[in-house]
């Protein structure tokens, strides 16, 4: 196993997320096992090693063995599974699962919130993908420009270079690339925090960030937290219904914020975030510790808010249907992770995530019922038509 192999001489303590989840996998695969488990073994790692984790895992499938894993990251489901069970209930109080299903059809019913078979409604709303869904009722205007320049930055051992790029309001911008590749570096260069090298300089921007790690400092409740930092907005009935209420936040808002859990955290992280007057919103791995439906609600929170706002934002995601989702544009990152990467100028969607998958050697195609980009199987026939076409994404209207 190479990750075993990458961090055999290395203290355990000293691992990042992503080195310690890989270690941990493949840890689980070497063992002589009847049935392999994995809990979220999406966690903490970018697209690439998502797939490459996925790949891993579907390496143990052999006769009278059962591989079994939860997942919230709804392409490495659909890429890593055979059948799927569908769980629902009430957070805390109980849950019920479902008969397995095919992919598709398991995938599809947790997405429509009914069980067909049973005549069971288990969630009052849908949730679709449709990429102009969340910004269909305001008007967008793009009348404002700005422009950051082209910019290098070296930490240490590694170096960043920026292509020179523009923006405009009512936008969302997602960052795409390999974990190392320089992603929160930008958005802290942006946000004026790291200085590029040189006399370059970053135009003074009124900026609101979500950091990638949330560590909770304060001493008081999720609502004594948001009277401090954000009374106004939190008072807005606007904000109430576009960001507060769709989140859920209800249900843990008089306790400590020091004992949230992750998920809990992280929504608290994307109402602060949004709730500070920015002109542009940093938001660094909204997807990380929510599970698939708080993922798309948060996506669909933030699209509308950036819309009914006129603002602009700046996304790291490694969900990649949460990316699509959320992006009017794309910036890929290449190079060698943790060495030296590229930030290129900002591209379209489409062209963006292809060249993004074709780096990874994957295709996706768009369910033609709820929307959601579909990962086709290594070698399919689909996969292979797509790759000789040169068409690794396919954005809505094509999916006909």
């Amino acid at each position: 196993m190479s990750e075993l192999n990458q961090v055999k001489d290395r203290e355990v303590a000293l691992l990042s997320g992503g080195e310690l989840q890989r270690f941990a996998i493949a840890l689980v695969c070497v063992q002589n096992a009847d049935v392999y488990m994995f809990d979220e073994p999406s966690s903490y790692l970018d697209v690439k090693q998502r797939l490459s984790a996925a790949k891993t895992i579907r390496e143990l499938l052999r006769p009278d063995d059962y591989v079994i894993v939860v997942e919230h990251d709804l392409s490495v489901l659909d890429y890593l599974s055979d059948f799927i069970c569908v769980l629902y209930g009430r957070p805390a109080v109980y849950g019920v699962v479902t008969l397995p299903a095919s992919v598709r059809e398991g995938i599809n019913i947790f997405l429509d919130g009914n069980i067909p078979t049973e005549n069971l409604r288990f969630r009052e709303e849908s949730l679709t993908f449709r990429i102009a869904e969340a910004g269909d009722e305001y008007l967008v205007d793009r009348a404002r420009g700005f422009e950051y320049p082209s910019m290098e930055k070296t930490l240490g051992g590694f170096h960043l270079k920026i292509n020179t790029g523009s923006f405009t309001d009512s936008e969302i911008i997602v960052m795409m690339g390999e974990n190392g590749t320089g992603k929160t570096t930008f958005c802290k260069m942006l946000a004026g925090i790291e200085k590029p090298d040189g006399t370059q300089k970053v135009p003074q921007m009124n900026i609101s960030m979500k950091p990638q790690k949330i560590t909770p400092k304060f001493q008081g409740t999720v609502r004594q937290l948001f009277f401090k930092r954000i009374k106004a907005s939190f008072l807005s009935p606007q904000f109430q219904t576009d960001v507060y209420k769709p989140l859920k936040l209800d249900d843990f808002i008089d306790q400590e914020v020091q004992n949230l859990s992750g998920g809990e955290l992280q929504r608290v992280a994307i109402v602060l975030a949004l709730g500070i007057p920015a002109d542009i919103y940093l938001i660094d791995e909204p997807s990380a510790y929510l599970d698939s439906e708080q993922r798309i609600i948060a996506a669909r929170v933030i699209k509308r808010f950036i819309m009914h706002s006129k603002k602009t934002a700046f996304i790291v995601e490694h969900d990649f249907i949460m990316a699509t989702y959320l992006a009017d544009r794309v910036i890929v990152f290449d190079g060698q992770p943790s060495v030296d990467a590229r930030a290129n100028t900002p591209e379209s969607l489409l062209t963006g995530c292809n060249k993004f998958l074709k780096n990874l050697d994957v295709t996706f195609r768009r369910d033609p019922n709820s929307y959601r980009p579909r990962i086709n199987k290594y070698q399919s026939q689909m996969d292979q038509e797509q790759k000789l076409a040169g068409k690794y994404f396919f954005l809505e209207e094509e999916a006909s």
